[in-house]
């Protein structure tokens, strides 16, 4: 699943920057007796890095790079990976969480 963010971000010049490399990743593989394999990554603001940090690891989700892509777009975006073994139902319910702490969901 791709979620496009809801920023608009542009360049320090002004140019508006499209949706290609912005956007979260969610991969969901079944790993057998109710589990997935989850893997993905986030694009977010600075405000949002937190937060989302808070909700995968409530929720057994680890973090596995936070880094950014770009010298000088604005807002500042940080691109956050994860991944996790576990119950598929529980992890769904943890992505959820960090879902609702981005701007994709606050509309």
């Amino acid at each position: 699943m791709t979620l496009s963010l809801l920023h608009r971000i542009a360049w320090t010049a002004g140019a508006p920057v499209g949706p290609m490399g912005a956007a979260q990743a969610i991969n969901f593989q079944p790993a057998g007796g109710g589990k997935a394999a989850i893997t993905g990554d986030f694009a977010l603001t600075g405000d949002e890095v937190n937060p989302v940090i808070k909700a995968l690891k409530e929720s057994g989700i680890d973090v596995t790079a936070l880094h950014s892509h770009m010298l000088d777009e604005q807002p500042r975006l940080f691109f956050m990976h994860f991944w996790a073994n576990d119950d598929a139902i529980k992890l769904a319910k943890g992505l959820r969480a960090a879902l609702d702490e981005t701007a994709n969901t606050k509309g």
